[in-house]
């Protein structure tokens, strides 16, 4: 069901985010995110090469690609800010090299916010990392269907149980696709800085 009509009203901002996973040949995989910001008005920044973004020219665009293997391990990582509001916000931009020898798993969230929170990092880039692992998670779920069989195992959990409503331990998806992780108790309540990315 769409949304409902809205009030009249009049478009003054744009936050574009596009995630694309890609196999490569060498049976690695690229994950890129890109964050676009654009007005529907000029707007007056000194510190911007022309001072001046005209509407419809980005404030903020900028890019993070990893590359991960099958078990979401963060192989490479380069991150690019072609438009930023300010000339030394690029300089950042190699700080997300440190994501490196990461993996997209449980505490991926709070390990990034350590790592980029505050003056060690750019908000918006930021932003993008939790997107960017759900995207990791998705283009490789095809391919991992494998580990689906691994996962019905008892002591082996699947880590997207408990991640959101559907997947609740005491839930009828879970009961119907991994019945040896259901269980009759109410899901417990887990700390939403662990949840890994809901590959589904």
């Amino acid at each position: 069901m769409p949304l409902p009509s809205p009030s009249n009203r009049t478009l003054k901002h744009t936050r574009r985010v596009i995630c694309e996973g890609y196999k490569r040949e060498d049976g690695l995989w690229d994950i890129e995110a890109h964050l676009i910001d654009t007005k529907t008005f000029s707007m007056d920044f000194r510190d911007r090469d022309n001072g001046v973004i005209p509407a419809g020219e980005p404030l903020h665009g900028m890019s993070i690609r990893i590359t991960v293997d099958m078990d979401l391990n963060i192989l490479d990582a380069v991150a690019c800010m072609d438009y930023t509001p300010f000339n030394c916000c690029k300089n950042i931009a190699g700080a997300y090299q440190k994501l490196v020898g990461l993996q997209i798993a449980s505490g991926f969230t709070r390990k990034t916010k350590e790592l980029f929170a505050g003056v060690k990092g750019c908000t918006h880039l930021l932003e993008l990392l939790g997107p960017l692992g759900t995207t990791a998670f998705q283009a490789t779920h095809q391919e991992r269907e494998v580990q689906e069989q691994y996962y019905k195992a008892e002591n082996n959990p699947p880590p997207m149980l408990n991640t959101c409503h559907t997947l609740a331990s005491d839930g009828p998806i879970v009961q119907e696709y991994w019945p040896a992780h259901y269980s009759l108790l109410p899901a417990e309540v887990i700390n939403t800085d662990d949840i890994p990315e809901n590959p589904i």
